[in-house]
């Protein structure tokens, strides 16, 4: 958990405010043509019971804020409406995530504790309260870069049409997230695939990759496919502040990119099954072989044993004690084992 840090701006008329006060938030409620965004980077409790009282926002949607785990949702209330929604971030090549220790003269939120330890990526949660003119955004931790949210308002002039773009500029960042981690999935599943065939590399090694992928798209699974859910009850209730018809195909477009995301796990567990079920057939392809293998030798080694066996007999019979008899068991030794083996490998015993 890091450091407490409070941001957010205002915009009148479409222009930047300079300077901006927690406290303010309430003062610009409803105001005609002002529009406010903030953001709480792991809050301490004072910090948010304050902001909840000062905003009437609802005890169960602050109760889920503060809760160890969570799960994507969209609720409306009576005076705003809440969200929860799952960032995602790729971790780097050696497992690190951003994280950062709290000064002992605080008291932070509690560290909320992942869905499930993810291999390939870090879950950052993303708590939204949505009153009026105003979005208020609830970080857990610091691992979430908030300023590629900024600069997507930027980019899409999110101040003009209101609170519902500055929505869907933050959600399409959450989405495009999730399309990086769905892709980084598909590509190692993909190299899986090519090391299925290969002998130099060891079984269980296999197994274990195979095991850590399908771990990984379980818990990007939990995350990923709500989005449609969320995005379409956005669609449908419009959040009550009169959004302008402008930000329709923007709202649809990101209801597209939801759904591919989510179609796009499905396909991936239909992969990732696939590569656990043909491991396992290899396995049992592999262990046939042995088998047939140990079977033919076996049987190749049961000539010389039943020759020299009988050759060893403590009775008179032909060539007992006689050159040619040593010369018999010999030659028949080495032709019938000739054959056998010639004809195992014929058949690809061996």
């Amino acid at each position: 958990m890091g450091h407490e840090h409070v941001r957010g701006q205002i915009w009148r008329d479409g222009q930047f405010v300079d300077g901006f006060q927690l406290d303010q938030i309430s003062e610009c409620i409803d105001q005609p043509g002002t529009l406010v965004w903030a953001d709480l980077e792991c809050p301490t409790h004072e910090t948010l019971t304050h902001l909840a009282a000062e905003l009437d926002l609802d005890p169960f949607a602050v109760e889920d804020t503060t809760a160890a785990v969570e799960r994507v949702k969209t609720v409306t209330y009576t005076a705003h409406t809440f969200l929860m929604v799952y960032a995602i971030t790729i971790k780097d090549g050696d497992g690190q995530s951003d994280s950062d220790a709290a000064p002992p003269t605080q008291q932070p939120l509690p560290q909320q504790q992942p869905l499930q330890r993810a291999t390939l990526f870090d879950l950052h949660r993303i708590s939204i309260f949505v009153k009026h003119n105003a979005l208020i955004t609830v970080r857990r931790n610091s691992g979430f870069d908030i300023e590629q949210v900024v600069q997507r308002w930027k980019d899409i002039g999110g101040e003009r049409y209101g609170v519902g773009a500055l929505l869907h500029g933050l959600l399409d960042v959450v989405v495009d997230g999730h399309f990086d981690a769905v892709e980084r999935l598909d590509d190692d599943i993909e190299d899986l695939e090519q090391l299925l065939f290969d002998d130099r590399v060891p079984g269980r090694s296999l197994q274990r990759r195979t095991y850590d992928l399908r771990k990984d798209l379980v818990v990007l699974r939990r995350v990923v496919l709500p989005m449609r859910e969320v995005i379409a009850g956005i669609q449908r209730r419009r959040f009550e502040n009169q959004a302008p018809p402008e930000l329709d195909p923007h709202f649809s477009d990101l209801y597209d990119h939801a759904l591919r995301a989510a179609e796009w796990t499905e396909s991936l567990r239909d992969m990732i099954t696939t590569v656990f079920e043909t491991n396992l057939s290899l396995a049992d392809a592999r262990l046939n072989t042995v088998m047939k293998k140990l079977t033919a030798w076996a049987g190749i080694v049961a000539v010389p044993t039943a020759i020299t066996g009988f050759y060893g007999q403590n009775v008179p019979f032909p060539g007992f004690a006689r050159t040619f008899g040593f010369v018999t068991s010999t030659v028949l030794i080495v032709v019938i084992v000739g054959a056998l083996y010639v004809s195992f490998r014929r058949r690809d015993w061996l």
